[in-house]
């Protein structure tokens, strides 16, 4: 083990100094990272959902100063349309686009797969970034819990929906941001979306983003063989919009050591431009480098072959889509 493994390994070791401000700076400076704007990604398509603010708003900032075509997703039109001209604004790139939809909502899912692919011949990174935690309990459109359907089910519809341009742009990558979060949960399927009665925002959160994790491997397992590179990662703790509004107490208190936005998606922006990310699939990432997905006993028996399997055809049947690329003879 060199130096900056021990280093880094002492730092990983407790959540605070790890997950915080502290963490990224020492990782930053002992590993000498190459600056996020060195990276030249003129020419390659970036579609990018939750894009608006925090994290996801960071990201396509520095990716859109790097020379990336980029399409932005957001719920909202007119906010999407404020954000790309500020965007285009200071970054002077004006290869940026938008297009509104809600993650949660298949139907609009379906409709932002049929623009990505009606508009771009390529397309070289898919980033799912949108997520909220909400303290009360609500329900997508076809009734299942929102954060279940916009942080799992929607993501899952959207990237199966842009497989195939996805493979004919190989080699690509498939990004999805989780939350440190999620080493608190256990992998469920019967037990994925809460109940009104025993509902908690933030355990409901922490389930779906465990999901999360979980399907990124199986993507990497079931569909890297075809150029395609499945990554998730975790921006540590974050001083964002999302934060301050859904876990006020935690940001009070631990505000001095949060992150910046930037900082939380610096490894997400990192990942989309460095060739690294091309070395490897369906790994779980901090501070540019791969990380276990498991800390506790409890969630690394609960994350059975078994049980992925059953997540996956439950995510399947939910999104009314089974991701399938044609094979040799054309057919599927």
């Amino acid at each position: 083990m060199n130096p900056g493994d021990v280093v880094d390994a002492v730092v990983e070791a407790p959540v605070v100094t790890s997950f915080t401000r502290l963490g990224f700076g020492i990782r930053r400076r002992l590993e000498h990272w190459t600056p996020l704007e060195s990276y030249d990604l003129s020419g390659r398509v970036i579609v990018l959902t939750g894009a608006t603010s925090g994290l996801g708003r960071a990201a396509a900032t520095q990716l859109a100063r790097c020379g990336a075509t980029l399409v932005l997703v957001g719920r909202n039109p007119d906010r999407n349309d404020s954000v790309v001209a500020e965007m285009i604004d200071a970054t002077g790139n004006d290869a940026i686009t938008q297009i509104a939809a809600d993650m949660g909502d298949y139907g609009q899912v379906r409709a932002l797969a049929e623009r990505v692919l009606a508009d771009h011949a390529l397309l070289d990174v898919l980033i799912h970034n949108a997520g909220a935690l909400t303290s009360d309990r609500r329900e997508a459109p076809d009734g299942t819990e929102a954060t279940v359907a916009s942080q799992v089910v929607g993501p899952f519809l959207l990237t199966g929906l842009l497989l195939d341009r996805l493979a004919a742009s190989a080699p690509s990558r498939v990004l999805t941001m989780s939350s440190g979060g999620m080493y608190t949960a256990k992998l469920t399927v019967s037990g994925l979306q809460m109940s009104a009665r025993d509902y908690k925002g933030a355990e409901q959160y922490a389930r779906a983003k465990r999901a999360q994790v979980a399907l990124n491997e199986e993507w990497a397992a079931r569909f890297g063989h075809t150029g395609i590179h499945f990554h998730a990662l975790h921006p540590g703790w974050a001083d964002t919009p999302g934060v301050d509004a859904s876990l006020p107490t935690f940001s009070k208190v631990m505000g001095p050591l949060l992150r910046t936005a930037d900082q939380g998606a610096d490894t997400l922006a990192w990942l989309a431009a460095d060739e690294a990310a091309l070395e490897s699939n369906g790994i779980f990432w901090l501070d540019r480098r791969p990380r276990s997905t498991h800390k506790l006993r409890s969630t690394r028996t609960s994350d059975t072959p078994e049980r992925r399997d059953r997540l996956w055809a439950w995510v399947t049947d939910t999104a009314g889509h089974e991701p399938s690329l044609p094979d040799a003879t054309g057919s599927t």
